[in-house]
């Protein structure tokens, strides 16, 4: 069997700097540090972190009065940094730059009175947390038969976002609805939807048409991985999103020679380490590493961790 390893894969800048975060804290502050929802949508990086003495909740009266708190990757509402303010708690904020752009634009558009349509995934962390910087002037559209049933009372102030880790395709069949139906719509300076989302999916694309097989690491909560599985069965390959070698089916591969290995930018090279030593134990499986493009991303620790001397 021939593994095609994807590049790139695996985390992005975003995750970095939410996951470094959270160390740096734990070093600095010792456990318990409490994480309002998962840090990233991964299970075994939740769980490591668990080990470890990070307790994530999904309710602030569940971390004491005073304690050390941290924002996940995916953003928050205001309401939620108030709510953090109210109790005393010393909260880092590690919320992805990527994604404080898209709450930027909503709110500066909210201000200069558009009705601005968030293109997303309703219950999605992030899109509750964009949601959140302007309920009242944020209408969710999820699908293209969405479009057709949106009322608006000015045309002529109409703007979208969208959430940073959806299907680029998914994403650009609503966005030319929406400017069909609305010419003057206004959009973003530039994409919302992030680069490594886009380079992750570009690169199944490209990789896909050699593989009989395309596995995914990242978990089931995980939007970005998610849609890169979707990509797969889209092209009509077999496509399957896994936490782990743990979770490999030895039938999946019967008649398969070319298998696509690639991971969602919230999983870690440590799973995908661990599935290639098993398809070589397995299958007597060889690896050769295809790069679509390089990244060189990096993003700065919140302000407030970056001098702990840990």
């Amino acid at each position: 069997m021939k593994i095609i390893l994807a590049s790139p894969r695996g985390f992005c800048a975003g995750v970095n700097m939410a996951i470094e975060s959270l160390d740096l804290a734990l070093k600095a502050f010792g456990s318990p540090v409490y994480v309002y929802h998962e840090i990233v949508h991964n299970k075994y990086v939740v769980e490591d972190f668990k080990k470890r003495g990070a307790v994530f909740i999904e309710e602030l009266s569940e971390a004491p009065v005073g304690s050390n708190l941290l924002f996940s990757a995916h953003g928050v509402s205001p309401e939620v940094r108030e709510a953090a303010k109210a109790r005393n708690l010393h909260a880092f904020d590690a919320t992805c730059p990527l994604v404080t752009k898209v709450h930027l634009e909503a709110i500066k558009y909210a201000k200069e009175g558009y009705t601005i349509f968030l293109i997303g995934h309703e219950g999605h962390d992030e899109v509750i947390g964009t949601m959140g910087e302007a309920p009242e002037a944020i209408v969710l559209v999820e699908t293209e038969d969405d479009v057709d049933s949106l009322e608006v009372v000015d045309e002529s102030k109409l703007a979208y976002v969208t959430q940073t880790t959806l299907s680029v395709d998914d994403a650009n069949r609503i966005i030319n609805k929406l400017r069909a139906r609305f010419p003057n719509i206004n959009k973003p300076p530039k994409d919302d939807i992030c680069y490594a989302t886009q380079n992750r999916q570009e690169a199944v694309k490209l990789l896909s048409p050699q593989a009989d097989l395309i596995l995914v690491l990242g978990s089931q909560n995980s939007s970005n991985s998610k849609r890169l599985c979707e990509l797969a069965t889209e092209q009509g390959i077999a496509g399957y999103l896994i936490d782990g070698s743990d979770q490999i089916d030895d039938t999946w591969f019967a008649g398969v020679e070319t298998v696509l290995v690639t991971a969602g930018a919230s999983a870690p090279e440590v799973v995908v380490e661990q599935v290639l030593d098993y398809l070589k134990d397995k299958f007597c499986a060889t690896v050769e590493i295809q790069t679509i493009r390089e990244e060189k991303v990096s993003f700065p620790l919140p302000k407030p961790l970056r001098n702990l001397g840990v």
